[in-house]
């Protein structure tokens, strides 16, 4: 049997038949700049993300996730010619809308999200989207378009342009969560609640975008957590960052910090410090002393341990280089037992409330913080 034959697969909101772990392509975009702050990543290389998909493909990966403001259309790019080159409908693709608005008012006033998902369908060189994700919360002032917004999504569906329309979490501790602040660009976006009926009747309800679950706080005493929200709501969701950008796989050593160039996101964050990469490497001694002391045992527990938390979930995992492709699609295996699943999510949790007590010194430190 073919990697592209596989019997790994989970089926999304919509009758999308996935591979569990998929491709994030926000590196693929390269460095970038937006909101005057820097948003890419200076270590992708074209030739390398091409080799990267060609693996992913043959491996059986097909989900693979973009943005329009991931290289402002970079990355789609990048992806729009590696779709060229394989049968349609042997790949599901996912953009978002939202954080990318041009010249308009606002990102999701329905002119500007029909001129987005025309540009996004033609890097990406298909006549279709398989996901078509809001990227943020912020609707405008007083939350003036949302009504609007979700009845163009219904639009985008209706024409066949668009098979599931999902939603983007903000990221949780959105003040403090490894973030270096930088003056008035960085502004709070609060959730909104967007009307029930996400689509006409006989339309699928999509997926719901959150990070990986280590890094999210637990739901209010009574309120269900995203992934039984979502199983109620007859919704997937796709789990971003499981290995938190690297830093879960223990690659980085804190005595020799990482060194980033111009436009590439992790400049501004508190995470990729000295400091706070000790914290991490001390974080994930008891990771490595259960489960094995090399980047693949790190990244097959966190992969794992984001599979197992719902069968209507998938994972987004995104890379630099091809042979971390490998890696990542070659670490699901014998899953976790319950003991381990508990294990992991203590040592997790712990990690995480180390990193928040850093991150809030780091802000007040530099006079930024509450």
């Amino acid at each position: 049997m073919s990697a592209r034959q596989s019997p790994l697969r989970r089926t999304l909101a919509g009758g999308l038949s996935v591979h569990p772990i998929g491709i994030g392509a926000w590196a693929l975009g390269g460095p970038d700049h937006n909101l005057g702050l820097p948003m890419g990543w200076s270590t992708a290389d074209d030739a390398a993300s091409r080799r990267g998909l060609e693996t992913a493909y043959e491996l059986g990966a097909n989900l693979i996730d973009t943005a329009d403001v991931y290289g402002h259309g970079h990355s789609e790019r990048v992806i729009g010619d590696f779709v060229a080159t394989v049968p349609r409908d042997t790949v599901v693709l996912s953009s978002k809308v939202g954080y990318h608005r041009g010249t308009a008012r606002h990102a999701y006033l329905p002119t500007a999200m029909r001129r987005q998902l025309e540009t996004s369908l033609e890097n990406l060189r298909t006549d279709r989207l398989d996901i078509y994700f809001f990227h943020n919360a912020d609707f405008g002032p007083d939350d003036r378009y949302p009504e609007a917004a979700v009845a163009q999504m219904r639009d985008f569906q209706c024409q066949g342009l668009v098979t599931a329309v999902g939603m983007r979490g903000p990221p949780p501790l959105r003040h403090r969560a490894g973030h270096r602040r930088q003056g008035p660009a960085r502004r709070q976006v609060r959730p909104v609640r967007l009307p029930r009926r996400a689509g006409p009747p006989g339309l699928p309800r999509g997926p719901l975008q959150r990070p990986a679950p280590a890094a999210r706080r637990q739901p209010p005493a009574g309120r269900p957590d995203i992934f039984a929200l979502a199983a109620s709501l007859g919704a997937s969701v796709l789990i971003n960052k499981p290995l938190a950008q690297g830093l879960l796989t223990g690659k980085y050593n804190p005595d020799q910090p990482p060194a980033f160039a111009p436009g590439d996101h992790r400049l501004r964050k508190a995470w990729f410090t000295p400091e706070a990469l000790k914290i991490i490497q001390d974080g994930l001694a008891p990771l490595r002393e259960r489960f094995g002391d090399t980047s693949a045992a790190l990244t097959r527990v966190a992969l794992q341990y984001c599979l197992q938390q719902a069968d209507n979930a998938a994972v987004l995992v995104g890379f630099t280089r091809p042979e971390q492709v490998t890696e990542n699609l070659t670490a699901v295996g014998t899953p976790l037992t319950i003991n381990e699943l508990a294990f992991v999510r203590d040592t997790l949790g712990r990690l995480q409330r180390n990193l928040d007590a850093h991150s809030e010194v780091f802000l007040d430190e530099k006079g930024t913080g509450r």
